[in-house]
C-alpha cells in the first residue's frame, strides 16, 4: 500500500493513468460511444440492444439519420455520442475529404468516414495490438531469460547466442517483412509478429537479473533444501527480477503501438476497412491539404505513448528506489 502512496505522490503518473483508463475505457466502449445504429432502438414494437453488433436483420438497410427520419409514434432510442460509424460512408454532397464541421466533429477521410469515430475504434486496434504484443514477448524473454541465468553452461551460452543474434536484427524492418509476406494481415498477427521480435530485450534483462540473484544466500539456500529447480526459478528468483521486466513491458506497450501506427501508416499493418491511427495518417500523404488526418490521429498517438511512458517512468523510479 505504501508503494501505490508513493506512486501517486507524483502528478504525472496520476495524469499517466488517468489517461490511459479513459482510453481503454473509450475502446471497451467504442460501440457505445460512436456507431452508425443506436445504443438501445425501440422500434415497431421491438426492441434491441447494440444493434451496431448483432446487426439485425430488420435494421440492415437503416442507419442514425434514416431512423431519426422515419421515428414516429412510440419509438424512441438511446443515441451514441457520434452517430457515424467507423466504417459508414454517408452520402455526401462534395467529395470528401471534408474539414472538421458540426455534423463531423474532427472531419472526415478521403472516404468520407468519420474522422472522430474512426479514431475511437482505432484505439481498440492500437491498445490490443501493445498489451498483446508486450505480453508475448515478455513471456519469451522472461522465459529464456531465467533458463539460461539459472541453468548457465550450454543452455546459457545458447540463448546468449541467440540473444546476440536477436538484438543485431531492426525490429522494425523485421516485422516489416514479415507482413509484407502475410497474405492477409491481422490485428492479432502484427500482435504475434511484434511479441516474437521484441523478446531479446527482455531476455537480457532477466537473464542478466538471475545471474546476480543467484549467488545469494536465498537461492543458496533453497538449493540445499532439495526444491527443484523450476520452484527456485518461479518462487524465488522471478519475483526477485521483476523490477526491470516491468518497467520494460510498460515502456514496450508505447513503442509497439508506435510500430503498429507506423506499419499501417505504411499500408503493412491493420487491414482495411478496419479503423487505425497509422491508417488514418497514412491518407494524409495522399491529401497533404487535410490537417485533419495528420493531426487528431497523431494527437491520439502521441498521447497515449506520453501517459504510457509518463506511468514507466514513474514505476522506473519506484522500484529503483528514485523518488
Amino acid at each position: 500500500m505504501n508503494r501505490w502512496r508513493q506512486f501517486f505522490a507524483v502528478r504525472s503518473a496520476w495524469v499517466g493513468v488517468i489517461f490511459l483508463c479513459l482510453l481503454g475505457l473509450t475502446s471497451l466502449c467504442a460501440d457505445l460511444v460512436a456507431s452508425d445504429l443506436p445504443v438501445v432502438l425501440h422500434r415497431g414494437g421491438e426492441t434491441y440492444v447494440l444493434p451496431a453488433l448483432t446487426r439485425p436483420l430488420a435494421l440492415q438497410e437503416h442507419d442514425n439519420q434514416s431512423l431519426r427520419q422515419e421515428m414516429s409514434g412510440d419509438d424512441w432510442a438511446w443515441w451514441p455520442l457520434c452517430e457515424f460509424g467507423p466504417e459508414q460512408q454517408p452520402q455526401l454532397h462534395e467529395p470528401p475529404p471534408h474539414a472538421p464541421s458540426a455534423r463531423h466533429w474532427l472531419g472526415t477521410d478521403d472516404r468520407g468516414r468519420d474522422v472522430f469515430s474512426r479514431i475511437v475504434h482505432g484505439s481498440r486496434a492500437s491498445l490490443l495490438v501493445g498489451v498483446c504484443a508486450v505480453a508475448i514477448y515478455v513471456f519469451i524473454g522472461a522465459l529464456l531469460g531465467l533458463l539460461a541465468g539459472y541453468s548457465g553452461g550450454r543452455a546459457d551460452w545458447i540463448i546468449a547466442r541467440l540473444i546476440e543474434v536477436g538484438l543485431t536484427f531492426p525490429v522494425f524492418f523485421l516485422v516489416l517483412i514479415v507482413m509484407a509476406l502475410v497474405p492477409q494481415p491481422s490485428i492479432f498477427l502484427i500482435a504475434v509478429v511484434i511479441g516474437v521480435t521484441g523478446w531479446p530485450d527482455i531476455a537480457r534483462l532477466v537473464r542478466a537479473e538471475v545471474l546476480k540473484l543467484r549467488t545469494l544466500d536465498f537461492v543458496i539456500a533453497a538449493r540445499l533444501s532439495g526444491a527443484p529447480g523450476r520452484a527456485i526459478m518461479l518462487r524465488h528468483l522471478l519475483p526477485n527480477a521483476l523490477s526491470p521486466l516491468i518497467v520494460n513491458a510498460t515502456f514496450g506497450v508505447g513503442g509497439a503501438i508506435l510500430l503498429e501506427a507506423a506499419l499501417s501508416f505504411l499500408g503493412f499493418g491493420t487491414p482495411p476497412p478496419t479503423a487505425s491511427w497509422g491508417e488514418i495518417l497514412g491518407q494524409a500523404f495522399e491529401n497533404p491539404h487535410s490537417w485533419w488526418l495528420v493531426l487528431f490521429p497523431g494527437l491520439a498517438i502521441f498521447a497515449t505513448v506520453v501517459a504510457v511512458n509518463l506511468v514507466g517512468q514513474r514505476l522506473h523510479d519506484l522500484l529503483y528506489q528514485r523518488t
